[in-house]
């Protein structure tokens, strides 16, 4: 029987996903849990499996296409089957009258500078060499093995399939697997194998010539939009249009920071600390001491956080994403400089789980190492605050009545005026500046 491929709910924030490539062409055959397909969600690229066997009868959804949650990519079925009803309905938008059968992905590395270009014919793709699933909820080849419901439950709950060990046959995972999973809380994500860079290239779709327009205007070259910077344009319209802002600056003293960072790289040069890490550190410590700073406008309710959770804006490629340092407040500025470097690893290889890019209570962007002294950051909702750190620069300074020269650095703080008001947000940065200018206060 004819089973339509739909498009999965990959993490809690996605609305849509953009079909990257597919993996196998219309008249081949698939396998139970074998990869046919890679999604570009808002945050990462994951690969498709089919959750049923027979053959790719047709394809929808051509590559570099974006479509909603639920919409028909394609229908699986076997060699002689009559699909003619099934495709009418597709194309005409009626309600499906088989089941719709979700895939299930897992987090693969992104194309390497591929562009997003207009649809194009799918790629040949070479056949994986079939696998016997092992105890993991993995076949051989590292391919996950999952029931739909299961794939649902998880993609809902934001739970990393690669951290569990499936109990259904073959090592499947199954329902039960993510009800233990929610009921022991978050685990340790386990990182999926990156995909070769020759291999991505291999079936990227081609590349869309330039168009040069009548009239002698410039030519120019169209891509598609991608899901990750769809997502960010929506949200940046979310966050300036309902949200008022309001924006205070100060300058801060880093001579002490900065020292005190050059003796901690001297004792352990392989784990060097940045001026940001002392920031995210910092920021945490105030947070928990302004806690209107720390907190979310939830329309009937004001929500205070008891923790300081810092989304560390990381610049992407093609986007823009925020991985999250938990409990940022209880932890040591060595062990901040570690998470951060492997979260930012991780997010430029589109490798992270749900989990670890949402959720943060406060964000820190640093545009210092750019060169830029000072901007405004727009705030990333639901969250009250996000600090812009600038580049700590040599300025001459008057100090005891002489002119001499201290590391000088700008904070912009943005604040959610429905929540944080001027004088609130301005002692939120009295506390960081005399903290960053005295970092003894961090150990007192």
């Amino acid at each position: 029987m004819a089973t339509q491929v739909v498009m999965p709910k990959l993490s809690p924030t996605m609305e849509e996903g953009q079909l990257s490539r597919w993996l196998k062409n219309e008249g081949d055959k698939v396998s139970f849990g074998e990869p046919i397909a890679e999604i570009d969600t808002d945050k990462a690229t994951m690969e498709a499996t089919a959750t049923t066997a027979g053959v790719l009868r047709k394809i929808i959804v051509p590559a570099g296409e974006t479509v909603p949650l639920g919409a028909v990519i394609a229908i699986v079925g076997e060699a002689d089957e009559d699909i003619s009803g099934i495709v009418s309905e597709t194309s005409s938008g009626a309600a499906p009258a088989e089941k719709k059968e979700p895939v299930q992905e897992k987090p693969e590395a992104p194309q390497e500078a591929a562009p997003e270009p207009a649809p194009a014919q799918p790629a040949p793709q070479a056949q994986p060499a079939e696998a016997q699933a092992g105890g993991n909820g993995q076949r051989g080849d590292g391919r996950l093995i999952v029931s739909p419901i299961a794939a649902r439950m998880a993609a809902d709950a934001g739970i990393n399939l690669n951290t569990l060990k499936g109990t259904g046959p073959g090592g499947r995972i199954v329902k039960r697997d993510i009800e233990a999973a929610m009921k022991a809380g978050p685990a340790p994500q386990a990182e999926p194998q990156a995909q070769p860079q020759e291999e991505q290239a291999k079936h990227a779709p081609a590349p869309q010539p330039a168009v040069q327009p009548a009239g002698g205007a410039a030519p120019y070259r169209e891509e598609n939009v991608s899901t990750m910077r769809a997502t960010i344009a929506r949200r940046l319209v979310q966050s300036l249009g309902p949200i008022p802002h309001i924006f205070l600056t100060t300058e801060i003293e880093m001579d002490r920071t900065a020292e005190m960072r050059k003796q901690l790289n001297a004792l352990d040069p392989e784990n060097k600390v940045s001026i940001n890490d002392f920031v995210i550190k910092v920021a945490a410590h105030a947070l928990l001491q302004h806690p209107a700073v720390n907190a979310s406008f939830q329309e009937k309710v004001i929500r205070y956080y008891e923790r300081a959770d810092i989304g560390v804006a990381v610049a992407l490629e093609n986007g823009l994403i925020t991985p999250v340092v938990r409990n940022a407040n209880a932890k040591s500025v060595g062990q901040i400089s570690r998470e951060v470097k492997e979260l930012a690893e991780r997010a430029r290889n589109r490798k992270l789980a749900p989990e670890e890019y949402t959720g943060a209570t406060f964000s820190v962007s640093n545009l210092g190492m750019f060169g830029i002294d000072e901007f405004t950051a727009l705030i990333n909702p639901p969250e009250a605050c996000i600090l812009a750190v600038g580049a700590m620069t040599p300025t001459p300074v008057v100090r005891d009545g002489e002119v001499t020269v201290r590391q000088m650095m700008k904070v912009t703080l943005s604040c959610d005026h429905r929540i944080v008001d001027g004088a609130t947000g301005a002692k939120f940065l009295q506390t960081l500046k005399k903290i960053l200018e005295n970092p003894l206060y961090l150990i007192a």
